[in-house]
Parts: C-alpha cells; sequence; structure tokens
C-alpha cells in the first residue's frame, strides 16, 4: 500500500466515522416539524437532523378518540406503522372510504390522497412511526372537505406543549 493509498484509507475511516450510521435517541426526536390538527409529528431522520437525501421518518402520536384534519403530503408517498392502539383511516375526495389498523400493521398513502387518521380507541393513545418518500415532511391541509367525522381540537400537554387557559 502506497503511502496514497494509506492517506485515503485514513480520510475514508474519518469520513465513515463522523457520516456513516447515525442513532436517533427516541427522547430526541424533533417538534418542529409540519403538524396537523389532533396529530403531534416528531421528525427522526430529514434533511436538516441528518443529511437524509430521499426519505424522512418520524414519529405521530394521535390522543384516544382524536380525528385529524384532513390533509395529503403532496408528491410524497407515505407509510404508517402502528406501534400501539387502533388507527382508523379515512380517504376520498369526501373521506369516504375507511380502514382500520391495529399493532404491527402498515398503512401505505399514495401521493395527493386526502386521508384523516383517527384513533379509534376512547382509552389508548394511537403511536406510529410515520417514513415518507423525501427528506422533509410535506403537509398540505385540507378545509374545504367536510369530513364524515369531524376533526376534534386535541391538546398536545407536554414539557414542550403546555395546556392552554
Amino acid at each position: 500500500m502506497t503511502d496514497d493509498d494509506q492517506d485515503n484509507a485514513d480520510d475514508q475511516h474519518e469520513h465513515w466515522k463522523h457520516h456513516g450510521v447515525q442513532v436517533i435517541k427516541g427522547d430526541r426526536l424533533d417538534p418542529n416539524t409540519a403538524q396537523t390538527p389532533g396529530m403531534f409529528r416528531q421528525a427522526a431522520i430529514n434533511h436538516a437532523r441528518v443529511g437524509a437525501q430521499k426519505i424522512w421518518a418520524g414519529t405521530v402520536s394521535i390522543q384516544p378518540n382524536a380525528k385529524t384534519g384532513v390533509h395529503h403530503h403532496g408528491e410524497l408517498e407515505s407509510v404508517i406503522y402502528v406501534v400501539r392502539g387502533k388507527a382508523r383511516m379515512r380517504w376520498g375526495e369526501r373521506l369516504e372510504f375507511v380502514a382500520e389498523a391495529g399493532p404491527g400493521d402498515f398503512i401505505y398513502v399514495p401521493p395527493f390522497v386526502p386521508h384523516q387518521e383517527i384513533n379509534a380507541s376512547p382509552d389508548e393513545p394511537l403511536e406510529c412511526v410515520l417514513v415518507r418518500s423525501d427528506n422533509e415532511a410535506v403537509v398540505v391541509n385540507i378545509t374545504d372537505v367536510d369530513p364524515v367525522e369531524k376533526p376534534e381540537e386535541v391538546y398536545w400537554v407536554d414539557p414542550i406543549h403546555k395546556q392552554p387557559d
């Protein structure tokens, strides 16, 4: 091995050390992401946090009996993995279609599909992992659709979100 080869190997070693696998701890998720009424999203993986070029990943939590506002994610494809709780998804021009998913189930949402997430459980939070096909979260909230299940205003009370007076 020449000195140049060794220098290149050393450079590659340092590059991978600082720009290789990254672990994002669950208590270090970023709440500064696009939000939809009725849900609380947090980013784990995006361009700003880890340099992701083609994906966004994070979590969403929906309180018991809560229904989100109607929204879509533009050109992005979305995958939702249900960790805990019971998800009810409504979609379509007037949210006329419905399906339910539970722990261990995956939900696929194609680009531009108007949809609404609903926590179908009266007493357990719905907790999911989200993955999207771009490095930033695109959320287009739709206000001119009259959803079958009306959204509810849910207050997120945690260290970042205080209960309003």
